[in-house]
């Protein structure tokens, strides 16, 4: 059971991150309304939609400062306690430097537990809904790339048509056992391709033992086979870059995938790091905190 000084300065302490949350919660709200009316100005929308736009973007970018915030709020409950010379008190009840240290660390690793646990996982489906609302507004939403466990898929928009292209995995800068389907205005199949392995560095693909078979059931091979599309291996690899609007699920999910396909989950790594991580990177700033609003006369 808490006693009653430790909820006290549990009290204290949540009442600074909250007022510190909502004042960097309305930063966010302000400047990111202005960047989302600027990309939807010369579309032919609601003028709610930036806003709703913003709403749904901001608790992402709030749990990236969350560190930040931990470290103010810390200082900030320091302060009240000392101009109230509330500390003296706490003393009192054996409550002294280090075991105040100790149990602002423990309340800000637990509390660091509901964030990545909670507000992380309903920040990334918030983060998600946000991309796909805006994907349908952006220039270039006729490219689309996804992976799944049955490889790499991507759908290519053209000036003839659509271009649905399967690869079984990537393996450096190569596509490994991939098929092409183009598809006319009207989306009626008019070509399909199939090589064991096409290099993307370049927009301007390299199609390597390739079999092209044409409308009329014909079908032609070709050691060397050049293929124009949108995409390259740097576009391809920035598609799966924001990993912020999946789900600590979501990143074990494509986690396999990638695997499968030999695709880099070095990113994917990176995150989950960060996930495991902020507990810890929360408690490390309140103990900074800690230390210097204690020293610091």
């Amino acid at each position: 059971m808490l006693k009653t000084y430790q909820k006290y300065i549990i009290k204290n302490f949540f009442s600074k991150f909250f007022l510190l949350t909502l004042i960097f919660l309305s930063l966010i709200l302000i400047l990111s309304s202005l960047e989302e009316i600027t990309f939807t100005k010369d579309t032919n929308t609601s003028f709610l939609l930036p806003y709703f736009l913003t709403l749904i973007n901001a608790p992402i970018t709030l749990f990236e400062i969350f560190p930040f915030i931990f470290l103010i709020s810390t200082q900030f409950f320091f302060i009240d306690i000392f101009e109230n010379r509330e500390i003296f008190t706490l003393r009192q009840f054996g409550m002294d430097n280090l075991n105040l240290l100790r149990f602002l660390t423990s309340v800000s690793f637990i509390l660091g537990l509901i964030v990545i646990i909670l507000f992380y996982n309903f920040s990334s489906l918030l983060k998600n809904k946000y991309l796909q609302i805006k994907n349908n507004y952006a220039q270039d939403k006729k490219y689309l790339a996804v992976i799944t466990k049955n490889g790499l898929w991507i759908k290519d928009k053209q000036r003839n048509g659509t271009v649905i292209i399967n690869a079984e995995k990537i393996e450096s800068e190569y596509l490994i056992n991939s098929s092409i389907t183009q598809f006319d205005k009207n989306f009626q199949i008019t070509k399909n391709i199939i090589a064991e392995k096409v290099n993307i560095t370049k927009n301007d693909w390299v199609l390597f033992d390739t079999i092209v078979t044409e409308l009329d059931n014909s079908s032609t091979k070709y050691e060397k086979f050049k293929f124009e599309t949108n995409f390259d291996l740097e576009r391809i690899s920035n598609l799966f870059s924001d990993l912020t609007s999946l789900t600590y699920f979501d990143l074990l999910s494509l986690e396999k995938d990638y695997k499968a396909i030999g695709y880099s989950t070095s990113e994917i790594n990176i995150q989950k790091h960060r996930f495991y991580s902020l507990p810890f990177l929360l408690s490390a700033m309140t103990i900074i905190a800690t230390i210097i609003m204690i020293f610091n006369k």
